[in-house]
């Protein structure tokens, strides 16, 4: 079908393309960690496909997010993707900087975290596939609502439902309670706006799934916690945590690729192979990855100082794995692995004992050497704990550094400066 019926979907089919490009580089790779990205993108283009199938035929999806119960969406055969898709997923395309620079001519300030800029941009300029309802978040942050006040604004998406699961403060029983309430709610929304039914039999069974690749997941990471590690940025946390949380929630094929995973890892640390050929500095990275710009630093942080990211936010943290013996207590857990477990909803939801507990366990359990606080321009909750992360690293006697970048942005801090920084710092803490 023409893209002249659907012009939401030029950009989306455009990020399709660049995603076949980086498969293409990857499909007849004998490197075993390459042949494990190929199926880590296979998995993404189906997601694309799908999307752009619904669109033309006129079957409903959903718009929504990592931290909403995917597992929902697949007991349900509900094909989604994520509100916030691009700037994360398609983030190295080259025209990334360009709509950036849209952005801020649109008027959105350059002080607004670039991942909700773009989002907002990818809405008002008609670039985001138009679903049947969307799942919208209220946190972390302050800027998360603002997105979604922009949607019922605009003229295109302003009749879609949508549904916002209101997010408790505290960490205890009462506030789970509440929040797995939420989720009952939100599933009966999705049934009514989608008019798939869920069968609390299928949900089970793709929550019992889900629970394999987490308890697999968490078996990875006791490997990489070898001298050297087995794998850096380019594996651990990302592509982990893609075919959990977005591409293969619930489904027999994630579960298959930890597996796999683990063979790889298992090989290495039995031969004592590390991520790269000497290993000299054991880096914990506690935020997001720089997508818009990853391969001109961290491949370089590997090669020029043997600075391998044995953690980072999205790699690690207390997953709970879901009781499924009675539905109440499903619906209860399923609101703590979304609420108090997800990445970033964790830490910037609730108090700040949550940054502590983080740093101080991953510190102790990898041997990590520095902490790396990015300091992404948008992450003004976290900068605010800046002082208590630093506290934290003092107790600990491990070095903490607070970058301040743009994760999507390489003007900001060009990776150049970076580097000098991260360099003077190595060397001031007698590191490399």
């Amino acid at each position: 079908m023409s893209t002249d019926n659907h012009p939401e979907l030029v950009r989306y089919r455009s990020e399709r393309e660049w995603f076949k490009l980086l498969h293409s580089q990857v499909k007849d790779s004998d490197v075993p960690e390459h042949q494990l990205a190929e199926r880590t993108l296979t998995f993404c283009l189906d997601m694309y496909n799908r999307i752009i199938a619904c669109v033309e035929e006129g079957d409903p999806f959903v718009a929504t997010y990592y931290c909403s119960a995917p597992e929902l969406c697949t007991a349900m055969d509900l094909p989604w993707y994520m509100v916030m898709q691009t700037p994360f997923l398609a983030s190295s395309v080259p025209y990334l900087l360009d709509d950036i620079d849209s952005a801020e001519a649109m008027g959105l300030g350059s002080d607004l975290c670039t991942a909700i800029r773009l989002s907002i941009y990818y809405i008002e300029a008609n670039l985001s596939p138009i679903p049947s309802c969307i799942v919208g978040l209220l946190y972390p942050c302050d800027g998360a609502p603002m997105l979604h006040q922009v949607i019922q604004h605009n003229s295109k998406w302003r009749d879609i439902p949508m549904f916002n699961a209101d997010p408790p403060y505290w960490d205890d029983d009462r506030s789970l309670d509440y929040f797995a309430a939420e989720l009952r709610k939100m599933a009966q929304f999705l049934e009514q706006h989608t008019g798939r039914k869920l069968d609390m039999d299928k949900l089970k069974e793709a929550i019992e799934e889900s629970n394999k690749q987490f308890a697999l997941w968490q078996e990875y990471n006791e490997l990489r916690r070898a001298v050297p590690s087995p794998h850096g940025w380019d594996l651990g946390g990302s592509q982990c945590f893609s075919v959990t949380q977005c591409y293969r929630a619930g489904q027999k094929g994630g579960t298959d690729w930890f597996r796999k995973l683990i063979e790889i890892a298992e090989h290495k640390v039995a031969n004592k192979i590390g991520a790269v050929e000497k290993e000299r500095i054991r880096l914990f990275w506690f935020d997001l990855l720089p997508f818009g710009w990853i391969f001109d630093l961290l491949p370089w942080l590997e090669q020029e100082w043997g600075a391998v990211m044995v953690m980072d936010m999205f790699g690690n943290y207390p997953y709970t794995l879901i009781d499924t013996s009675s539905e109440e207590q499903m619906w209860r857990d399923l609101a703590k692995r979304n609420l108090f477990d997800a990445p970033m909803i964790r830490q910037a939801r609730g108090v700040a004992d949550n940054f502590v507990n983080d740093i101080a366990r991953i510190v102790k359990d990898y041997k990590i050497d520095v902490v790396i606080w990015p300091g992404h321009m948008g992450h003004k909750d976290g900068s605010a704990t800046i002082g208590i992360m630093r506290e934290t690293c003092r107790k600990l006697k491990v070095p903490f550094m607070s970058l301040g970048l743009d994760l999507f942005d390489r003007r900001y801090a060009t990776p150049d400066q970076l580097k000098e920084k991260m360099s003077e710092f190595f060397r001031a803490m007698g590191l490399g």
